[in-house]
């Protein structure tokens, strides 16, 4: 016998849709985080970064083309369309975003300076081989920096000083984030406060936050953080000699990170006259030593943020990080 089922009605109907709605929210928001789209906004210290908001975009393709595009202090979004050699470091102006087209534009040979500037916002781009003096990137006597899904690369080939920083953030600058990019191939990661002796211009600023980055085979400063406050969380560092180093009474918050072929994970007892401070929850060490010779007191920073479980930042990290993945 045949069992005759009657019509849904519009209120039955609507009721099976709302329930298909929230469990496909459910889904999407059981996905490690790099699994969703990827945030329009930073997290961390840099939050309120806007770059160069709803601007016209530019796009540009050569040097002289990109000098041109990046000046002054306007609201702008300038597309890089292709890799462009460098010779020492390009000024980025305030109110600016500087974002890669694709997987494999950006820079080789040099990089990019943001200083005494506020307002800039840097993704999408592959940065390699910045020839010393130049960094990758430098932030200096800067404010309110996003540094997002870009590709830093060098090589190890080299003496450890032919490259210099793939990121660098010194001279007080203040509120930066540092999200969802590919350190690798490297001596010289990340230095955050250039020197120990600088502490009447960095002490109180150099507030920093990374997060969801990967550093691969880069040997040290991952990063090295003077006089500042610095929050290091849901990272995945696999074959350093040291990662966090907190120096110069900086104090710094490592959370929920993945350590791996790593020699020492972190330390606040080495290079500088006085030791930094350093607080350590839910990571993942995978067999490094810590030289915690001061535990310090920040512990709470001081914005909204989610930090994922050790156990799947690699996961999230290694599909998620990098150009091309926005």
């Amino acid at each position: 016998m045949r069992t005759t089922v009657p019509p849904r009605t519009h209120t039955q109907r609507s009721a099976l849709v709302a329930a298909a709605a929230a469990l496909a929210t459910a889904a999407v928001l059981a996905l490690p985080q790099s699994a969703g789209a990827a945030e329009t906004a930073p997290i961390g210290y840099g939050a309120g970064t806007t770059g160069g908001g709803s601007a016209t975009p530019v796009t540009v393709s050569t040097l002289a083309a990109f000098q041109s595009a990046v000046t002054g202090n306007a609201a702008k979004v300038v597309r890089v369309n292709g890799l462009i050699s460098l010779s020492g470091q390009v000024d980025i102006g305030s109110n600016t975003t500087v974002l890669g087209v694709g997987s494999s534009s950006g820079f080789t040979g040099g990089g990019l300076r943001i200083k005494e500037e506020t307002n800039v916002v840097v993704r999408n781009l592959n940065i390699s081989k910045p020839v010393a003096p130049a960094d990758g990137i430098t932030v200096q006597e800067s404010t309110k920096v996003w540094i997002d899904h870009n590709s830093f690369s060098a090589d190890r080939s080299h003496d450890k000083d032919y490259y210099d920083g793939l990121l660098d953030i010194n001279h007080g600058s203040d509120n930066v984030t540092v999200s969802w990019n590919t350190f690798k191939e490297h001596f010289k990661g990340s230095l955050v406060g250039h020197s120990d002796n600088n502490a009447s211009e960095d002490t109180g600023h150099l507030k920093v936050t990374y997060h969801h980055n990967h550093f691969g085979n880069v040997y040290s400063r991952i990063p090295s953080l003077r006089f500042g406050t610095g929050h290091f969380y849901n990272n995945y560092v696999d074959g350093a000699e040291t990662a966090c180093h907190s120096r110069m009474g900086a104090q710094m918050l490592v959370e929920n990170n993945v350590f791996r072929n790593t020699g020492v994970a972190v330390t606040t007892n080495r290079s500088s006259d006085v030791d930094g401070y350093a607080n350590l929850r839910g990571n993942d060490l995978g067999g490094a030593a810590t030289e915690i010779s001061r535990v310090g007191s920040f512990t709470t920073p001081p914005y909204s943020y989610t930090a994922e479980s050790a156990s799947s930042v690699v996961a999230s990290v290694t599909s998620g990080a990098g150009a091309g993945k926005l």
